[in-house]
């Protein structure tokens, strides 16, 4: 079990770092980049859609808005850009 999470949060690790990569990525579009950045600013800020004093909304909406957008930019970004990003990675 633990060789399980360890590799899942060896994953995560990577994942953030092919995020971070295609944020810097000069042929990503703007729209993808101000995603990610929404999405990395809405985890930071101290403030949420709906407060976290709200039991179970509170946390869920910080579930749902992260990984949509995380998503979303997923999609606008060409497969050629997530591609050389990953092969960076490696």
């Amino acid at each position: 079990m633990f060789k399980q999470f360890k590799s899942f949060v060896k994953q995560i690790k990577q994942e953030l770092v092919l995020y971070r990569l295609i944020a810097k990525h000069p042929d990503t579009p703007w729209l993808a980049k101000l995603c990610l950045g929404f999405a990395i600013g809405y985890l930071l800020l101290p403030f949420d859609l709906i407060p976290d004093f709200v039991p179970i909304l509170g946390q869920l909406d910080d579930l749902l808005v992260v990984p949509f957008f995380v998503y979303a930019a997923l999609k606008l970004t060409p497969n050629s850009v997530i591609e050389c990003c990953r092969q960076q990675i490696n």
